[in-house]
């Protein structure tokens, strides 16, 4: 049997809707091999409405595991989440640019604290991420908050605003640009953008009314580099991850008062 091999090198969410448990998840539905890379453990204060705490693992850790899958097995394609420090962005920048296998950054800077809230965790990272992650990215999914810091523009609120954000990023050196726009857009569609230098295309599903919508961002890039790993395009994997979120989110549920995740078996091969 053949199977391609997908590595994410992300954290750990203890809720399980997020990070590495939302990539694995992904992977395995998608039918890819998912393998990891853990960076930070994410915790949430049930007595202080679900704030969030951040434990970094050592960088020597993080070196062992990316060197036991890449050097030990080999991957296919490989997806960046939630990284931290400087430091960890700096070293893993120096093991991407060496690689030639398709690399999707997902550039986490916040956490959801409640609905309709985040949590901003990490602002002093996005000179490291421009500088050492972006180079090198195949593509690169920012939500519109972190589209709008990794741009160097206060925020994004219309479709526009959005392709000028793709342009600047895709300056700094990201083969692709995917602006998620799920909701936030005015219209009744939800809409996300890709941006390769040349063209823009836009891919748009319903609106899904639900606040249950933890690890959508995470869920969203690991599908698409599940899809980069078996050989399509950008433009396929996109289309094909587009309409799975939406058909995730339909489907998403309630763990507590605070959170809630989409589901995942949404994302099972049909």
């Amino acid at each position: 049997m053949s199977i391609k091999k997908v590595l994410t090198i992300a954290g750990s969410d203890t809720s399980g809707g997020a990070g590495i448990q939302a990539d694995l998840k992904t992977f395995q539905e998608r039918g890819v091999y998912g393998m990891n890379a853990l960076t930070v453990i994410v915790t949430m204060d049930p007595r202080n409405r679900w704030a969030h705490k951040v434990f970094p693992v050592e960088l020597n850790v993080i070196k062992e595991q990316i060197d036991t899958v890449i050097n030990g097995i080999g991957v296919d394609a490989l997806k960046t989440g939630m990284l931290p420090t400087a430091e960890i962005i700096e070293y893993v920048g120096s093991v991407l640019k060496d690689l030639k296998n398709p690399i999707v950054i997902d550039p986490v800077m916040v956490c959801k604290v409640t609905s309709g809230s985040t949590e901003n965790l990490f602002p002093e990272n996005v000179t490291a991420m421009k500088k050492y992650l972006l180079p090198y990215a195949t593509v690169v999914t920012p939500n519109l908050f972190e589209a709008a810091q990794l741009a160097g523009i206060e925020k994004i609120n219309t479709i526009e605003e959005a392709k000028e954000a793709a342009k600047k990023i895709y300056d700094l050196g990201a083969k692709n640009v995917v602006i998620k726009g799920r909701k936030f857009f005015a219209g009744d569609k939800s809409v996300d953008i890709l941006y390769n230098g040349k063209n823009f295309e836009f891919f748009e599903s319903e609106k899904i009314d639900t606040e249950w919508n933890h690890g959508a961002g995470c869920t969203f890039s690991a599908s698409v580099t599940a899809e980069i790993a078996k050989g399509a395009t950008v433009s396929q994997a996109v289309a094909t991850t587009k309409k799975l979120i939406a058909e995730a989110l339909k489907q998403s549920f309630k763990l507590n008062d605070y959170t809630g995740p989409l589901n995942h078996k949404a994302f099972a091969l049909k």
